[in-house]
């Protein structure tokens, strides 16, 4: 029989499909009631240009049928890293079987199997036949099924993939894909494979060794010392990651391979479906029109609108009765989704109040609710003291239904600042999307994500200034004194481009492969930081005025001693003074200008003079910091306690550094010094309610264990596993000393070279820090990575791949742009250097403690705690605990943490309790 004779049967990979399409359109709801379906519309579509291309005559659909199966027993945390489906799909997944349904086609799954299984089996009873067999998806796990008979067909990209494919993507046949997935391991599935081998190299000792029993029973035979450790020691994890990834072929499937037929998708079972969902266009390509209701409204776009209507001022609706807000409710609901904006009489939203509301549906289509305009008299357009507007309560009542709705999505620009204001009002928003954190997501710090700029970037629009509407520096007004034609135009427009904005950056996020750290990492992060900026922490006034005096009589003794040194007196806090006096008076070497003509008296320029053994030098830097800590601190932080409150809330920048920190500020908590007695002591002024304790909860030596992952590093990812004492062990490993005979300062210096190599130290930098001279410590770098030459290896690929990309990823996928890393200038060039080594470590540790803290609130709500996580500072977590909760809580954070992610060391987190931050921590 020719191959032309042959049936072929085509099995779809339903489950991988779901998320795909999902990804693939933004939200979209149904015009009925709101019920989120953008994946579903991404999957008919599918269906709609399958049939039609392929026109198969048998056919099948094939899901999952639970996350758990047959591989849980053979390995409980197979695929136990997955994170929950995202709300908006989880309604979709029945929607898409009914759909299928409505193809006619078989839809099938069976408990205690994946979609894989089965479509494993139906391939193998296929080919027994004598059929030929396309599996639709693009799951890699699925090309060890490839073989004569047997192809891939990625609808989304419209291309077959054979055994050529295969061999291109795991370099060997595909019958033996399932031995190089058993070295290589999956880390999205969690299959452990051997630690330190990837793909490439799993395909090089199967095409050596035939497959992988005889690869594991002749290891000993390998000369690469570590490989063959390595294999010897993960043997049987290799065993068993080959029982995970290879596929079933002999599960008893539900329905008879003859009884998968395909049928024409012009049904009136599948049109009805489609009119259901408000799918006009699928309607439409069917040829259906006739069937068209006549009422049926336009679904949100599915890709970038092309063509927005123009921005125009006086185009917008001001809504001041019931009539018009009940008009623009029922907008929103069949929408499905809404751009949102506050405006407010601050930017502070513990200390300012809520004045108006704008929304948009659609570009061009947007509105502004006034609630607390008035006052000002001539102010105003109408020339009235309060100008007409709802009540405030009335608006509220009137909107809340709908901005909590889960089916409707809720869209901002910096949505944790409105999340504020209207949480104070009683409403949480719930689905949210913010383009500040998409913008962010996809373009990390190489452009600005302020609504403005992103506005005169995508759309070539500069939106109204605030100053034009508000006035500038003394005589600028809060925004209820705004008249409310400007107020209207200013607070619409920022609505209606947002909306705009979300239409052009959603689409990216899965096109450019940014949705997961955007999904998983930064979206579930808008209420928590919100509810923690919103909570605050509270401070100890008295203490605060006692440190500032304590501090205040520290730098009047330092400035005693200065003078002495110095032998005149002079202004301490003047860098052009302190110039005069070092190069002028005393004659000190080393002296540097400024391009004003003046001496350089930077930090780093005193350090260096400080460490040539200057006592005055070193005691105005002592002098500097106190004044610093005094004014940032001890002085400012009595100001920005809200009266209200009695807390200060500290605001969080989440869109504002390389690396995906979030950055405090207004005031800045994550500044005060850790390791200094002073800094010590302000944090004896940051305290707990009565009845409450203060918990820290910090990860260990983070950064360390990070590098010791991504770098491969065998001898510290054993100490990490075993609990050694990683400093002693590296001071062993590189000075050679016994871990007997350890002393503290051998210690010391090991500690010093761990943190600073992550930094890429230079031999100078450790100089300073140790008090050396360059050329000991330059010697110290040379043997840490002689010992160390994984670590050496890893630094040079991740300035390879900045260079090659213009940014670094971290191990979430986090894109860290490398700005400079091919400049012609050397000092630049080799700053971006030092930044592309640390910020993969540096950027998967804020990931990490970012992902904790998107699951934390959840958390501890199952577990009936009602601890407040107030403050995150690097890689601690500051939380207000009841006392009697305070065990419980303690041990949930730590498992929270812990668990954020799972890698070839343990991730440990340790807890601090205390009445004050300074006891915690």
């Amino acid at each position: 029989m020719s191959d032309n004779d042959k049936k072929t049967l085509y099995l779809v990979d339903g489950s991988g499909f779901i998320f795909r399409a999902y990804h693939a359109l933004p939200l979209m709801n149904r015009p009925s009631d709101g019920t989120p379906v953008n994946a579903v519309l991404g999957f008919v579509n599918m269906f709609v240009k399958l049939l039609a291309d392929m026109n198969a005559e048998y056919m099948a659909v094939i899901f999952d049928a639970a996350r758990k199966n047959f591989r849980n027993d053979i390995y409980a945390d197979y695929k136990a890293n997955r994170d929950a489906p995202p709300e908006d799909l989880v309604p979709q997944f029945s929607l898409i079987r009914e759909a299928t349904e409505a193809f006619d086609l078989p839809c099938l799954e069976l408990e205690g199997y994946e979609a894989d299984d089965l479509i494993a089996t139906y391939a193998k009873q296929a080919r027994e036949q004598g059929w030929k067999v396309v599996i639709v998806s693009s799951d890699k796990d699925l090309m060890q099924l490839i073989n004569d008979d047997v192809v891939m067909f990625d609808p989304m990209k419209g291309g077959y993939m054979g055994e050529e494919e295969t061999i291109k993507k795991f370099g060997v046949r595909p019958e033996k894909v399932v031995d190089v997935q058993a070295l290589a391991g999956d880390s999205i599935d969690n299959v452990p494979g051997v630690p330190g081998i990837g793909v490439k190299t799993a395909a090089q000792l199967i095409e050596e060794y035939g497959d992988l029993e005889t690869l594991l029973d002749r290891a000993e035979e390998i000369k690469q010392p570590k490989r063959r450790e390595t294999l010897i020691e993960n043997a049987e994890a290799a065993r068993i990651s080959k029982q995970l990834v290879r596929l079933d072929t002999e599960v008893d499937v539900p329905c008879a391979i003859d009884d998968l037929k395909a049928h024409d998708p012009n049904t009136p079972k599948l049109v009805q479906f489609l009119k259901d969902q408000g799918f006009k266009s699928v309607i439409a390509r069917l040829g259906k029109t006739e069937d068209l209701p006549d009422e049926a409204e336009d679904m949100p776009q599915s890709a970038p609108i092309q063509g927005f209507p123009k921005i125009a001022e006086n185009t917008y609706t001001l809504i001041t009765t019931e009539e018009t807000l009940a008009s623009w409710v029922d907008k929103i609901k069949q929408a499905g989704l809404v751009a949102i904006d506050t405006e407010t009489t601050g930017l502070t939203p513990a200390k300012s109040e809520l004045v108006g509301i704008a929304l948009a549906v659609k570009p061009g289509e947007a509105a502004y609710i006034p609630l607390r305009h008035g006052g000002g008299g001539d102010l105003f357009s109408d020339g009235a003291d309060k100008p007409e507007q709802l009540d405030v309560r009335t608006v509220i009542e009137m909107l809340k239904e709908t901005l909590e709705d889960p089916a409707i999505l809720k869209i901002g620009h910096n949505l944790k600042y409105d999340f504020q204001f209207l949480a104070a009002e009683g409403v949480r928003l719930s689905p949210v999307d913010d383009t500040m954190l998409m913008s962010y997501v996809l373009d990390g710090n190489s452009r600005r994500h302020k609504m403005d700029s992103l506005s005169e970037d995508y759309l070539g629009h500069t939106p109204i200034p605030f100053e034009e509407v508000a006035g500038k520096g003394k005589l600028q007004i809060t925004f209820d004194k705004v008249p409310l034609d400007k107020a209207l135009d200013y607070a619409a427009e920022d609505a209606d481009v947002t909306l705009r904005l979300w239409h052009i950056l959603k689409p990216r996020l899965a096109e450019e492969k940014m949705a997961s750290v955007y999904e998983k990492i930064e979206r579930p992060l808008i209420p928590v930081i919100a509810d923690m900026e919103w909570t605050g922490i509270k401070l100890d006034t008295s203490r605060l005025k006692q440190l500032s005096q304590e501090f205040a009589q520290s730098m009047a003794e330092l400035e005693t001693e200065i003078y002495k040194l110095a032998g005149t007196e002079f202004n301490v806090g003047s860098p052009k003074q302190i110039g005069e006096i070092l190069y002028d008076n005393l004659q000190l070497e080393g002296a540097k200008k400024t391009k004003s003509g003046q001496y350089a008296t930077d930090a780093s320029t005193l350090e260096k003079l400080a460490v040539e053994g200057h006592e005055i030098v070193q005691k105005i830097l002592e002098w500097r910091q106190l004044s610093k800590l005094r004014s940032t601190y001890t002085e400012s932080l009595l100001n920005e306690i809200n009266r209200k409150t009695g807390r200060v809330h500290t605001s969080f920048s989440m869109a504002g550094t390389s690396t995906g920190r979030l950055a405090s500020s207004d005031p800045n908590l994550q500044n005060i010094p850790i390791r200094t007695e002073e800094g010590r002591k302000i944090r004896e002024a940051f305290i707990a309610d009565e009845g409450c304790m203060l918990l820290s909860v910090d990860y260990s030596q983070v950064e360390l264990r990070l590098a010791a992952h991504m770098a491969e590093i065998e001898a510290l990812q054993k100490a990490f596993k075993e609990d050694q004492d990683i400093h002693a062990l590296t001071a062993s490993e590189v000075f050679g000393v016994p871990l007997a005979e350890m002393d503290s300062e051998t210690r010391r210096k090991a500690k010093a070279i761990n943190f600073g190599i992550l930094y890429g130290i230079s031999a100078w930098g450790l100089a300073r820090n140790l008090d050396i001279e360059p050329k000991e410590a330059d010697n110290y770098i040379k043997a840490y990575f002689k010992r160390f030459p994984e670590l050496s290896q890893y630094m040079e690929a991740k300035k390879e791949e900045a260079r090659m990309h213009g940014y670094v990823r971290t191990l979430f996928g986090r894109k860290c742009f490398m700005d400079g890393i091919k400049d012609k200038n050397g000092q630049r060039r080799s700053f971006a250097e030092r930044a592309a080594i640390n910020a993969p470590v540096q950027g998967t540790a804020a990931d990490l403690i970012k992902r904790a803290m998107g699951k934390m609130p959840a958390a501890l709500k199952d577990a009936g705690l009602s601890a407040r996580m107030l403050l995150q500072v690097h890689d601690e977590l500051i939380f207000e605990v009841p006392e009697p909760e305070l065990d419980k809580t303690r041990d949930l954070v730590i498992e929270v943490m812990e668990s954020a992610a799972a890698y070839s060391v343990p991730l440990t987190a340790d807890a601090g309790v205390g009445k004050s931050w300074a006891e915690a921590y």
